[in-house]
């Protein structure tokens, strides 16, 4: 295998990653807590507030994050980019799902950019870093002021 290109193990833990976005989306954040490092570095950028680093507050964010959520399920992940070494990998991606949000009767379409970074540990590939935000088309200059 060339440097850059991923693994069969990282393409499997990121299978895993996607199956357990359409759980998340259903309320159920325990697949993808799962994948997580356990470390004091890791850290969870999600849509919902300001960066949790360290597995204790990464695992409360989650938690508090899959609430917003119910009977969702995935459109489809669109892979931007992917790298990988022996040790570290990333993916970017548009990822797109279906989800009854908040006090919400309807399902409403959600796309998240996404970056998520992997690492080996102790034999194991772990997600130690995941942002997700709204920003997936162009937008104004003023958007990015005073937020």
């Amino acid at each position: 295998m060339g440097i850059g290109m991923l693994s069969s193990d990282l393409t499997n833990v990121i299978e895993q990653d996607h199956l357990a976005v359409g759980a998340f989306v259903k309320g159920d954040p325990e697949p993808l807590k799962s994948l997580y490092s356990r470390r004091d570095d890791v850290i969870i950028a999600n849509p919902f507030g300001p960066p949790a680093r360290g597995w204790t507050k990464a695992a409360e964010t989650m938690d508090r994050a899959a609430t917003n959520y119910r009977d969702g399920e995935v459109i489809g992940f669109e892979r931007i980019a992917e790298y990988a070494t022996a040790d570290l990998g990333y993916i970017m991606e548009i990822e797109r799902v279906r989800s009854k949000v908040g006090g919400a009767v309807k399902l409403v379409p959600i796309a998240l950019r996404t970056t998520t970074i992997f690492r080996r540990e102790d034999g194991v590939w772990r997600i130690v870093l995941r942002h997700a935000d709204p920003i997936t088309s162009a937008r104004p200059a003023a958007s990015v002021v005073g937020q």
